[in-house]
């Protein structure tokens, strides 16, 4: 499996992302990690002739908090399957008066308020350290913007992604916190996934789709009714915006050098590698 490119894009996002009709669906997989189940089966399909792999983040069931899904399996799965790029898209809650429902964002930051997840590929007689001053693949996520406005879609690039633990949603003081933070959005998902994309060697572009306005705006608190209604407005542009971006993406060049962060950041000397910390690992080191 680890030898075979089967997709080279892959997005991660709700089940409804591959629901398209230019989307023509070849199979699905179960992919078998080190690290357990990925968080479901993986989708195949071809998009305007380009390969391209689907992942539901919370299974096609929604039925994983997102502090229960299993991150570095699915990171794993998709390197195993050639993956070399993942658009990411989820839904988050506004912290700004100029982000509302139904805008994307295209955030340049983050900031990792989770706790206890597994957040690495490294430990186990194994360190290393990848840099993540500038953690997304700006390359990709520039592209996105322009094609998102060309499309219609109301879009801002840059700002800083709140991730949060959840899986309640924030306190009034915890969302005014966050703004005099200067944060512009919040999730509970992106900040793991980002982290462990990066010591994969993914280009990682993250698409953050607005719901509410977090609870910080008065008459607009944040419930999970309103999430889903503008949740279902979110999903019909981000397919219209994954139509028109994966064929450019497939060509698309990248300015940072993602793939090769990792060839610098080990600390350990291979000959100190344990066995079988090493096996579990040797897809994502190289």
């Amino acid at each position: 499996m680890a030898n075979k490119v089967l997709a080279e894009i892959g997005v991660i996002g709700g089940t409804g992302l591959y629901a398209m009709e230019e989307l023509k669906i070849l199979k699905e997989i179960k992919v078998k990690t080190p690290f357990g189940d990925p968080s479901d089966k993986i989708i195949l399909g071809t998009l305007a002739g380009i390969k391209v792999a689907f992942l539901p983040r919370h299974g096609r069931k929604h039925a994983m908090l997102p502090g229960e899904i299993n991150q570095r399996a699915n990171m794993w799965a998709l390197k195993s399957i050639g993956v070399k790029t993942i658009i990411s898209a989820s839904a988050v809650g506004s912290l700004r008066e100029e982000l509302p429902p139904t805008h994307f964002v295209f955030p340049d930051q983050f900031v990792d308020q989770t706790k206890g997840r597994p957040s690495t590929f490294f430990g186990n007689g194994i360190v290393g350290h990848v840099p993540l001053a500038e953690p997304f693949c700006m390359a990709i996520s520039d592209m996105m913007y322009k094609e998102a406005v060309k499309l219609g879609i109301k879009a801002h690039k840059g700002g800083t992604y709140c991730c949060m633990e959840g899986p309640g949603f924030s306190t009034k003081a915890e969302s005014n916190f966050h703004r005099k933070m200067g944060y512009s959005i919040i999730g509970m998902t992106m900040a793991t996934e980002a982290k462990l994309a990066r010591e994969a060697g993914f280009h990682y572009a993250p698409v953050s789709l607005v719901t509410d306005y977090d609870c910080w705006k008065e008459g607009e608190e944040v419930d999970q009714h309103k999430v889903s209604e503008t949740m279902t407005k979110n999903i019909h542009n981000i397919r219209r915006l994954l139509v028109k971006i994966i064929p450019m993406v497939a060509a698309a060049g990248c300015r940072g050098n993602c793939p090769e962060f990792i060839k610098n950041s080990l600390l350990t000397h291979k000959e100190n590698f344990p066995a079988a910390t090493y096996k579990k690992l040797k897809l994502i080191l190289g």
